[in-house]
């Protein structure tokens, strides 16, 4: 910062930049969520779009967690619109004494004003900043609310969160509950297409969480020839939590043909649901809610969990000695250890969670932490104790992810000791052809199938800040190997090592230290054939099974090379869709014969040379990359454990279900 005379004569106005007191602005109403919707949704891409749907159905979900509500109804309209119905209590529409205006139109048009500050009306609730259903309103360009109560239908209609008239009764009503219709503003959002998907995995988890609701799903953009929706579900569990990891498991077989454990603990001011199952695979798959909401980052309800599981079972093998076999020597455990081939959910209800900031990744309450510990505790050392054979097999299973995370941390090393520092120029992978920028924020790496498109690519990339990473063939399939394989694979060694991340031990846990990442674009660019697929998809497992803090930091994306090159004459387009591709080949047409177009589909990247990859593909002004997120948790785990895990069935009857939508050269 530099210091710069002012002229005595100067204006006060111009010594300051303009800067004065009519340049402080106060956002009215909505205006604040409109102005800057990141802050409140997360963001304007894929992720806050359905934020929208989220924050109507929380409140109907809380609804249920009242007593009131057992039916949901979740429809996506032709034109991209929603409508969300509950069979709940119906919004309050009668004049709020202290504002002087319905309460339906302070809970859709106010920041903060809602139900869920007032713990005589709901006990727990996700949505405790009160700016949800106002958000979705103030988002959107047309939204209608009706509310059935009292005996009467009431409605309001809003344009971008600004009523059209007063609350008013449009008829007569026989039940309650609520309808909300909304269309998303596409001037706010970069996509205003729903994922079918998406919408499906959110509501499963809460038919899961919430057993005896009925969570209906409808498609109305697709019908068959009976007018009826082709994508429809009935989301509904008696269950609960023990259908939830039976879902989750499914793929993989439990350990000695064990059946889920569940634990549930009501007494205290924090009620505790957890169920757990153990398989033979050597990957932790714990999901965490707090009052339905999903917190990605955990917090101090998994704390507590775990510090009760190692704690319990530590406590078991010591006191029966006999459990171990007797060859199996010193060997220390770690926290790691008890939660090898574990899948579990937990669920806790907490009456003023403190999460952090609205996007509530990570619970922050203290008190969680024994409320949860002591009353896993206690019921855990019961079942085991009723259990003997099965809680033989588990500790068993211990021993055996000790000795495989022992050997793991060899290989590991192995890798660090091979990985000199790269600052003398040494230890980065003879493969790879780096980029001269040093910023992380700058440069991207290509992992690139095969030797000949990697050799195109290097021939095409700006050398600047782009790096390249061939890879030979299919590397391993980490969903089925055993960890310290993983390590010791020619192929992922050279990921790890271009990457520049490194493993470190936090809190009995194993993270991934990004502070010497190199790059923080990480693009996957395979062929657009069955083969890549297949490559990308070996890929994106090995991401999310043992390097997720890359997905979750956004850093990791899949390139978009076109389809296809349509040409006649002189004239080319490129197109990267069917549609795409229809409407160049009419276009170039120009109403003549569409045979004399020519249509080349691209199945490779050797296909193209060094200048068509670099203008299709990896050009930042001209290419499409698609980041990868996880939406759902415990879908993404599903789906990657169907697809490449040991069993056959589920992945069959996948594919079944999903082949319509697959996009297959002949």
């Amino acid at each position: 910062m530099t210091n710069e005379l002012i002229e005595e004569d100067a204006p006060i106005e111009t010594a300051l930049g303009n800067y004065g007191a009519d340049n402080i602005q106060v956002l009215e109403g909505l205006e604040a969520v409109r102005k800057r919707p990141s802050m409140y949704i997360g963001d304007v891409g894929t992720r806050g779009l359905h934020h929208l749907i989220w924050e109507v159905v929380d409140n109907s979900i809380d609804e249920a967690l009242a007593g009131y509500c057992d039916k949901i109804t979740v429809t996506i309209n032709p034109d991209n619109s929603i409508t969300v119905q509950d069979n709940g209590r119906g919004i309050p529409t009668g004049i709020n004494t202290k504002m002087g205006v319905s309460a339906l139109q302070m809970a859709m048009t106010m920041l903060h004003a809602g139900g869920k500050f007032d713990k005589d009306t709901y006990k727990v609730s996700g949505g405790l900043h009160g700016v949800g259903v106002s958000c979705v309103n103030a988002l959107s360009t047309d939204l209608r609310v009706e509310v059935h109560r009292e005996g009467k239908i009431f409605e309001q209609e809003y344009k971008i969160g600004i009523p059209l008239y007063d609350v008013r009764v449009i008829g007569d009503a026989e039940d309650t509950g609520t309808r909300t219709h909304f269309k998303p503003d596409g001037t706010i959002f970069t996509d205003t297409v729903y994922k079918y998907d998406t919408i499906a995995g959110r509501l499963r988890e809460l038919a899961y969480l919430n057993k005896g609701i009925h969570i209906f799903l409808n498609d109305l953009r697709e019908l068959d020839e009976n007018g009826q929706p082709l994508r429809q579900d009935d989301f509904f569990s008696e269950g609960g939590l023990v259908e939830f990891v039976e879902y989750l498991d499914q793929t993989r077989p439990a350990l000695d043909g064990m059946k889920p454990i569940y634990m549930e603990n009501t007494k205290g001011s924090t009620p505790v649901q957890v169920a757990l199952i153990y398989n033979y695979e050597a990957g932790e798959n714990v999901l965490s809610y707090v009052n339905n909401i999903n917190t990605h980052e955990g917090g101090t309800h998994v704390q507590g969990f775990r510090s009760a599981l190692t704690r319990v079972l530590k406590n078991y093998a010591d006191k029966n000695p006999g459990v171990l076999p007797k060859n199996s020597g010193k060997v220390t455990f770690s926290g790691e250890d008890f939660r090898k081939g574990l899948t579990a959910v937990i669920s806790v209800k907490v009456a003023e969670p403190q999460f952090e900031g609205q996007t509530k990744t990570k619970l922050g309450n203290q008190e969680v932490v024994s409320a949860v510990s002591q009353a896993m505790a206690d019921l855990l050392e019961t079942w085991l104790e009723e259990n003997p054979n099965t809680a033989k097999g588990i500790v068993k299973k211990v021993l055996v992810s000790a000795q495989a995370r022992i050997a793991a941390d060899l290989a590991y090393k192995r890798i660090m000791t091979e990985r000199k520092d790269f600052m003398g120029g040494m230890g980065l992978p003879g493969k790879l052809a780096d980029c001269s920028d040093t910023d992380p924020e700058k440069c991207e790496l290509y992992l690139v199938e095969g030797d000949s498109a990697g050799g195109t690519a290097k021939q095409g990339r700006n050398r600047a800040f782009q790096a390249i990473l061939p890879l030979r063939g299919k590397i391993l399939n980490v969903e089925k190997a055993m960890e310290h394989r993983i390590y010791e694979n020619e192929e992922i060694k050279n990921i790890w090592t271009a990457l520049g991340v490194r493993l470190e031990k936090k809190d009995d846990e194993t993270v991934m230290n990004l502070d010497k990442l190199r790059y923080h674009k990480i693009i996957i660019m395979t062929d657009a054939d069955v083969d890549g697929s297949h490559i990308r998809t070996l890929i994106l497992t090995l991401f999310y099974r043992n390097m997720k803090a890359l997905i979750d930091n956004g850093y990791i994306y899949i390139a978009q090379p076109p389809l296809y090159l349509i040409k006649k004459g002189k004239e080319e387009r490129y197109c990267w869709t069917e549609a795409q591709r229809e409407a160049a080949v009419k276009e170039l047409a120009a109403g003549g014969k569409e045979e004399s177009v020519g249509v080349q589909r691209y199945k490779g990247l050797g296909e193209m040379n060094a200048e068509q990859l670099w203008s299709t593909t990896m050009n930042p002004d001209s290419r499409t990359l698609k980041v990868v997120t996880v939406e759902s948790a415990a879908d993404a785990d599903h789906v990657f454990s169907t697809l490449m895990g040991d069993e056959v069935a589920p992945r069959r009857d996948f594919i079944e279900r999903n082949a319509k939508y697959a996009r297959v050269d002949v």
